[in-house]
């Protein structure tokens, strides 16, 4: 599971999840990717069932790259806890995603299987999000 070895905050505040993203929105390693279309938080075990079905799915040939990050710890407080007592201990890692956020790249494949391998991660993933290539990023 992808997590930090080393955080400046244990806890970190919610923030907003508002705006498009500022950086990431091109493919830049590989021939096809996932952009993202909304906002929203990705935990390290959706990242990692993504890439489990991205590669499964190419039956482990080619190149997967993955651009997010889970470095947000998300807090949660015990089940059956008094309100008040602070603030729950840190219990899973997020990556922050905004849209036009370019979260996983594939190499080394045919573009139909590339497609479906794609169509297959983004179904594990808790937003909306599409398959695109780096040939429509260059004809824009």
């Amino acid at each position: 599971m992808l997590m930090p070895r080393k955080v400046a905050h244990r806890k970190h505040h919610r923030g907003r999840r508002t705006g498009a993203a500022k950086g990431g929105t091109e493919i830049t390693f590989g021939e096809f990717g996932i952009q993202a279309l909304e906002p929203g938080w990705i935990t390290a075990r959706q990242i990692e069932a993504a890439r489990i079905a991205m590669t499964r799915h190419v039956k482990r040939g080619g190149k997967v790259w993955i651009n997010v990050f889970p470095d947000k710890p998300v807090t949660q407080k015990p089940a059956e806890t008094r309100m008040g007592s602070g603030k729950g201990n840190p219990e899973k890692w997020v990556a922050v995603v905004k849209p036009g956020r370019i979260m996983f790249e594939l190499a080394g494949v045919s573009e139909e299987l590339a497609k479906g391998a794609m169509e297959r991660a983004i179904q594990k993933l808790p937003i909306k999000a599409k398959f695109v290539t780096r040939h429509d990023q260059e004809a824009v």
